[in-house]
Formats: structure tokens, C-alpha cells, sequence
């Protein structure tokens, strides 16, 4: 038992009707072209919104490779922790960045075991490493999405919505112009 919504999957769309969070897809994970630190992207569902978070190179590794289907010959981390999961009769339900607390991102990860919902402290990195593994829901809290001011423009045409196309002299621009400090993620 991997996720327990059979519709789920790494684009999941809708489903969940949480007013106090928003759906998210992975955009991309991208190298910061200032400080050389991964950063993987989420978007909302409309591509209005997006936020960067700053991550180490193990995750962004275990992350990329997920979205491009390689398979290890032998189980990762995320696997490892899935396939426990599901040996105890559980099922990843969602994850969701939860916090953000002096620039340091926090996740949760929403386990459901029988009737009861089981919430895991998490690395935002590992759970979003998990949700693509588990085909769940990745969310992001409002208040997070408030607090770190993500790159937003809805009257930005799609092609500079989409940050997957962004030159690196154009993300050094936006870099430029936020603090690296206010998203970095500590370890």
C-alpha cells in the first residue's frame, strides 16, 4: 500500500479540498546559479505560484531521479521507508510543508494506518522524496506560502511562469533581488 488514493500521482490534481493549504506539483529541481545549491521548485496547480526551496544534493539526487524513472537496482532511502510503511499496513496519505521558521522550511508527513492518521515530522526534501515514491499529494501551507513570499505574477505570461525555461542570467536577476537566506534550507 502505497498511497492510499488510488488517483493519486507525482502531478496529483484536486482532490483534497483543504482551504488552508494548496496543492503543488514539482516544477523542477534547478541548480542556484549564485550559491550552486539545488533548489526544487513547486507550483500550484494554475502555475501561478511557485516556491523554491533550497536543498542538499543527496535529496535533489534521490528527487531527480524519481521524476526521470531511473530505478536503483537496490532500494533507496524513500523506498526503504515506503516499503516499511506498507509492511505495517499503512499508507502515505499526503505530505505538506507546513512551517517556515527563520528562513528553515518544516514538512509533514501524513501516514494512515487503519482509521488512524499518523503525523511524522519531516525534511521537506525527504517528504517530497517520499511523496513521489508513494504517487501522494504534495501540499503546501498558506501561511508558508505567505511567509516566503513566493515568485508569483499572475499577469506574467506562461513562458515566464514556467521556470523550468528561465534563463541562468534571468534566475540570477530573481535571485538577485530575494535573499537566498530567507529560503535556505538548514540542515
Amino acid at each position: 500500500m502505497a498511497c492510499i488514493d488510488p488517483s493519486c500521482e507525482w502531478g496529483y490534481r484536486g482532490g483534497m479540498a483543504d482551504t488552508d493549504s494548496v496543492a503543488m506539483l514539482i516544477a523542477g529541481v534547478a541548480l542556484d546559479p549564485v550559491t550552486r545549491s539545488p533548489i526544487v521548485v513547486l507550483r500550484d496547480e494554475d502555475g501561478k505560484l511557485h516556491l523554491p526551496i533550497w536543498i542538499g544534493l543527496l535529496e535533489a539526487t534521490a528527487i531527480a531521479s524519481q521524476l526521470e524513472g531511473v530505478k536503483p537496482t537496490r532500494p533507496m532511502t524513500h523506498d526503504l521507508l515506503l516499503d516499511a510503511i506498507a509492511a505495517l499496513g499503512a499508507g502515505v496519505q499526503s505530505i505538506e510543508v507546513s512551517r517556515l521558521d527563520e528562513g528553515t522550511f518544516f514538512a509533514e508527513i501524513q501516514i494512515l494506518r487503519g482509521n488512524e492518521i499518523l503525523t511524522l515530522d519531516a525534511r521537506p526534501s525527504d517528504a517530497i522524496g517520499l511523496a513521489l515514491r508513494a504517487g501522494c499529494p504534495i501540499r503546501v501551507a498558506r501561511s508558508v506560502l505567505d511567509a516566503a513570499a513566493p515568485v508569483s505574477d499572475e499577469n506574467a505570461s506562461e513562458e515566464e511562469r514556467d521556470l523550468s525555461s528561465i534563463s541562468r542570467e534571468k534566475w540570477r536577476e530573481i535571485l538577485e533581488k530575494m535573499s537566498p537566506d530567507d529560503f535556505k534550507y538548514k540542515m
